[in-house]
């Protein structure tokens, strides 16, 4: 097949090409290309599938039809490889969910879904790590809710086995007592709140385990400019640390929460006005590694109910490429190639995978992205619920699996 007069958007920048595919490898790049069946983009972008490594399924209850659902979900939105976040019901803790899981992942028709494991069970006593890195697991999870003795136990498996620690940096006692952000908006509305040194605290903890262990460490869903200051500084100093950050805490603030809204009640909760200002402008400095859908769906039976009750989260994920696009890229917060290196080849590199240029050899694993198109969101459980969308994925290209929307 081949595809003329797009736009090849990596992260090395932007350049106008025909693309020649030849079962299901890119055989050629160039102009003035010929096929007996092509496809006119237009002047689409032809880009790599999103990778995102911090997403959750329906009510977080693990099982094969909320599998199947997420990965042809995740695939509308552009993404084409997800991590599941450990943390489920049941959780990854154990062989036999950790095998229940993989025979789920059989025959999926959308996103490639990798599995990662939950460092400690529900007793607080460490998972099997070593086995179920071995059976197959792309990462181990842990919450700073472990005491030193299971963090530093956990540090010396990941030292082990050359793994990056995808670490969810928060204080147990904090948030148990809240349910967004401790703030005027929390005072005002009459909720308890959370502290942002909830996170703060237990980054510099990790640093420093990273620091002496010599491990990589990937802050899950930073919320704190404080975090990515204190993160930014250990880069400096050698350390393998990196953040990650969702769309979410970028572009909303707790402001959302008002009107007792439960879409905008997240984890971590909303940063205030303030904080989101100050992470966009750490995006805008490069001192972000990695974004997030942080794609968290709840049942209504669990989001339409009071806000103390209501669970976390919102969906996001069928939507992403076009939110992204829409309030970072066209607004001139970051570049297309920026976008492409915060959430394809950033997340890959952290679970040892190559993917972000569009290449002669490669496998496809890429879409036709039509920045000119106009959408409405219609999604009551979406924190963007009927605002307009910019850029609409047309056709994604997986190898010699073609999907046309």
């Amino acid at each position: 097949m081949l595809i003329k007069n797009a736009i090849i958007c990596d992260v090395d920048g932007e350049r106008e090409s025909d693309i020649l595919i030849e079962n299901g490898f890119i055989s050629k790049i160039g102009t003035n290309l010929s096929s007996e069946d092509s496809i006119d983009a237009n002047g689409s972008y032809f880009m790599p599938l999103l990778v995102d490594t911090n997403v959750r399924l329906l009510d977080s209850t693990l099982n094969s039809k909320n599998i199947k659902n997420l990965s042809k979900e995740a695939l509308k939105g552009g993404v084409g490889h997800i991590v599941l976040n450990a943390d489920s019901t049941p959780a990854i803790d154990n062989e036999v969910v950790l095998e229940f899981a993989q025979h789920s992942l059989n025959s999926l028709d959308g996103a490639k879904v990798d599995l990662m494991l939950n460092s400690l069970k529900e007793d607080m006593t460490l998972t099997d790590i070593a086995i179920l890195l071995k059976k197959g697991v792309i990462a181990p999870y842990m919450s700073t809710i472990a005491k030193n003795n299971l963090a530093i136990k956990i540090a010396q498996y990941v030292q082990m086995y050359d793994v990056t620690l995808f670490c969810k940096a928060e204080d147990n006692s904090m948030i148990n007592s809240g349910v967004m952000l401790e703030g005027d908006v929390s005072s005002e509305l009459g909720l308890a709140g959370i502290a942002d040194l909830s996170e703060i605290l237990h980054v510099s903890r990790m640093i420093e385990i990273a620091k002496y262990f010599n491990i990589r460490i990937l802050f899950k869903s930073i919320a704190s400019p404080r975090s990515i200051s204190l993160i930014n500084s250990a880069k400096k100093d050698g350390v393998n640390v990196s953040c990650e950050v969702s769309l979410h805490h970028l572009v909303s603030s707790d402001e959302a929460c008002r009107g007792f809204n439960t879409t905008a009640k997240l984890n971590p909760p909303l940063s205030s006005t303030a904080d989101m200002l100050s992470l966009q402008e750490s995006l805008k400095n490069g001192e972000i590694d990695i974004l997030t859908s942080l794609h968290q769906p709840s049942s209504p039976v669990n989001k339409e109910v009071a806000f103390y009750d209501a669970e976390y989260g919102c969906e996001s994920i069928e939507d992403i490429l076009p939110l992204y696009y829409t309030k970072l890229v066209k607004i001139g917060l970051i570049t297309i190639s920026d976008l492409i290196k915060l959430t394809v080849k950033n997340p890959a590199n952290s679970i040892k995978q190559d993917s972000g240029t569009i290449k002669v050899g490669d496998k496809v694993n890429a879409m036709l992205f039509n920045p000119e198109s106009i959408s409405k969101i219609s999604n009551k459980q979406s924190l963007y619920n009927n605002e307009e969308l910019i850029g609409k994925i047309t056709t994604i290209f997986q190898g010699k699996n073609i999907t046309k929307f």
